[in-house]
């Protein structure tokens, strides 16, 4: 099981660095498009098959990019299955990170990247000009109603946590219903700026709830549930840094978190994918706060290198990927891993922009057909059960109705504001968050902006609105409790 499980890593890795599906891999190789998932099932592999792919990924390897090679294939007697050696280790980042952050980048299906740090101006002027955060923030807390911890801790994972709105809100709403049950909080996040705001936001948490242990990390998707990197080389030079915080003030432990500047400036670097524009961790790195004072009752609870678990109570999972990108992308890379770490009991909520709103109109006056929301939440369920399914025949996949799984948000305005002379700032406010929304590039606005015809459309859809909203769509993914 364990050599079948090292073979798995090795594909998975190189799958990773060339930015393939693995269906894709298997098609390639074997011309069987669900080859991966039946090793993961069981399937026994022939020495043939295991040269066969080594052979594939050695010729398909650019020069100068360590491959991890495969167990060398030993004598199989009579065809029999060839027993997998240990494998080695790959490059810390060889390999691409899924979308993480809002505006994180992947190519997309016409070839266009869209990268990370591109339109971090239009995420922060976004983030304060709409209620997007403080609606995901009630749609989750609808969760908790469902939530029944065990000991000892209740277990969240943020999948992207963005500038730390949403996990602060959720967690101001878990300590009203679980006020004195310990927390252990994870956040994946690769952006240092938003890990800055996040971190900002805590020194109040810790003063309300101070059975509370936040960890922090830039970990991929696959690896962040447990914290631990899925290569060898990546789990040698992982930066995992302990923080107990001393006093019992806010201030306390706000003059305390400015101190980690260094720390994440240090582990926190990342760089842009040649090939896809992905943001990519340098070093893997792991942050662990918890309140000193409470060191003896979060003893079993603080996580310790190579000994974190993947079972968590509510996985948060706020539009962790980019509308465009292929649905199977997005289950593979993104939503599979995290519905494999629920706990019994456990609940998935996931929220992506649904269109057929005011900023879509914007959008389709200027660009008409624009329509970047191809993925509803029942297609997106459909291929993540064929996907997780056989495996994980615990899991309930929850579409519920319109009216439940649907939501709307609103751009912050004074009912003087949308008047028959609306102000400039207004109109670039509501411009900025329906590209935003929509996920437009920055090459395709040039030649919009020098006419000056967005802001006639976005002017005619406030005016006939009386302001802007935007629909986001939520699904969840739940486990059987045992």
């Amino acid at each position: 099981m364990d050599d079948a499980k090292n073979l798995i890593t090795e594909i998975e890795s190189y799958c990773r660095r060339a930015g393939v599906a693995e269906s894709t891999f298997g098609r390639q190789v074997v011309n069987d498009g669900k080859f991966v998932r039946r090793i993961r099932e069981g399937k026994r592999v022939t020495s043939a098959t295991i040269d066969k792919i080594r052979a594939f990924i050695a010729a398909n390897t650019a020069e100068g990019e360590a491959a991890a090679p495969l167990p060398a294939a030993g004598n199989g007697g009579n065809g029999a299955t060839h027993a997998l050696a240990a494998a080695a280790p790959v490059p810390t980042v060889a390999a691409p990170a899924a979308a993480s952050a809002p505006g994180a980048g992947e190519t997309d299906s016409t070839g266009r990247t869209f990268r990370f740090y591109d339109n971090r101006q239009k995420y922060l002027m976004f983030v304060n000009t709409c209620s997007e955060k403080w609606a995901v923030a009630d749609r989750v807390g609808m969760e908790l109603a469902h939530i029944h911890p065990r000991p000892p801790a209740l277990r969240v994972f943020d999948a992207g946590m963005g500038d730390g709105t949403v996990i602060t809100r959720v967690m101001r709403n878990m300590h009203r219903r679980f006020p004195t049950v310990p927390f252990y909080i994870v956040g994946k996040e690769i952006s240092l700026e938003d890990v800055r705001l996040t971190l900002e936001k805590m020194p109040d948490r810790f003063f309300e709830h101070p059975a509370s242990v936040l960890i922090v990390t830039n970990l991929y998707y696959a690896e962040a549930p447990a914290l631990t990197p899925r290569s060898m080389a990546a789990a040698a030079s992982l930066n995992w840094h302990e923080v107990p915080l001393s006093g019992t003030s806010a201030h306390d432990f706000d003059e305390q978190i400015k101190a980690l500047q260094p720390i994440l400036s240090e582990g926190w670097q990342a760089k842009a994918s040649a090939k896809t524009g992905n943001p990519l961790y340098v070093r893997p790195s792991v942050l662990v706060l918890y309140r000193e004072d409470h060191r003896f009752l979060l003893d079993q609870i603080i996580p310790r290198p190579g000994n974190a678990r993947a079972a968590y109570d509510l996985v948060i999972a706020s539009q962790p990927y980019r509308a465009r990108m292929n649905v199977h992308f997005k289950v593979e890379k993104v939503l599979a891993p995290l519905a494999r770490s629920l706990a019994p009991g456990g609940r998935m909520i996931g929220i992506h922009s649904h269109g057929r709103d005011p900023g879509l109109e914007i959008i389709q006056k200027v660009w008409p057909g624009e329509n970047p929301f191809q993925d509803d939440r029942h297609k997106i369920l459909r291929v993540l059960k064929e996907e997780v399914g056989r495996n994980e025949r615990n899991l309930n996949f929850n579409t519920y109705s319109d009216a439940r799984a649907l939501f709307k948000y609103h751009m912050h305005t004074l009912p003087s504001e949308i008047s028959e002379s609306i102000g400039t700032s207004t109109l670039f406010a509501a411009w900025n968050a329906a590209i935003y929304v929509a996920q437009i590039e920055d090459e395709r606005l040039a030649d919009v902006i020098t006419s000056g015809a967005y802001l006639d459309a976005t002017r005619d859809v406030l005016k006939k609105f009386g302001g802007l909203w935007f629909l986001d769509e939520s699904y969840v993914i739940s486990r059987r409790r045992d």
